[in-house]
């Protein structure tokens, strides 16, 4: 991949290169359902990329609302991101360790919230590990930063809007869970939530958009192909949904790349809608 300064993700070898740049912050944004074990931060505790801090998508979210993952205010995410480290001039690259591809959700938030320079690392610690690149231990103490955000409403779509669209069908709807579930052939690992998926979706499993022996995201070709394949109209707005709002947002990356030509109102077309579960919604 050829890395451009409108492609979201950075390669490995560009990471290395700046990996003692004071203006380029690494984030550790990996994430596991409930119950799995060991903790995404026990993880990072004992191996990360050398200098990344700890972004935890639990914690950096409404803490008033019991739905998780569920976006922040504006000034909660400016206070947590900045105690990582993080000032408004600063680029911002995101991995996982790819036990559940979480940092595209990372990558959208900051995006979400005014800061386009923002990167997502291809193959995350996958691949950084299987190149022989080094990692740290333990927990990076940074000096606080100056992060300043202000919430792009348009990035996102409520319960409301989503209802509203069951009527107007004037956007797509692209739901990012593995196939049995989308199907309703299996029941949701969240406890209370139904099975099914809101009408009208279209379905892209999240995990067919990389390749499952490097982990880096397939090329543009195949991308595009596995939209396509499912239904998807890549000249209309769309919508990308999953089950508590970290997987959508691969889905999410993998338009931006299809659709970031300069001059491109990319930001009018696609957008997330942020961990909304299925309990109240009308499934199909």
């Amino acid at each position: 991949m050829t890395t451009s300064t409108d492609d979201p993700l950075v390669t490995t070898d560009w990471l290395a290169a700046r990996l003692d740049d004071p203006k380029v912050k690494i984030i550790d944004a990996s994430y596991k359902m409930p119950g799995v074990l060991p903790l995404p931060s026990d993880d990072y505790l004992g191996g990360h990329i050398p200098g990344a801090v700890f972004f935890d998508v639990s914690a950096i979210a409404d803490p008033n609302d019991p739905r998780p993952h569920m976006y922040p205010s504006a000034e909660q995410f400016a206070r947590d991101v900045s105690a990582l480290g993080i000032s408004s001039g600063d680029t911002v690259v995101a991995y996982d360790s790819g036990a559940w591809v979480a940092a595209p959700r990372a990558w959208w938030m900051f995006l979400s919230f005014g800061h386009p320079n923002v990167k997502v690392l291809d193959g995350g610690l996958q691949k950084w590990l299987r190149e022989g690149r080094p990692t740290h231990s333990g927990k990076v103490v940074p000096k606080p930063g100056k992060f300043r955000a202000t919430l792009d409403p348009s990035f996102v779509r409520s319960k409301q809007q989503l209802l509203g669209n069951l009527e107007t069908h004037a956007e797509q709807l692209v739901d990012a869970r593995p196939r049995p579930r989308f199907e309703g052939t299996v029941a949701e690992p969240w406890p209370g939530r139904r099975s099914g998926h809101i009408p009208g979706s279209r379905n892209v499993p999240y995990a067919e958009l990389f390749d499952a022996s490097t982990g880096a995201m397939k090329p543009l070709d195949e991308l595009r192909q596995a939209f396509q394949g499912a239904g998807v109209d890549m000249t209309k707005p769309i919508v990308t949904t999953c089950g508590s709002g970290v997987s959508a947002l691969v889905l999410t990356l993998a338009l931006y790349r299809l659709r970031r030509p300069a001059g491109r109102d990319w930001a009018g077309l696609i957008a997330a809608i942020s961990g909304r579960s299925l309990v109240g919604w009308p499934v199909g």
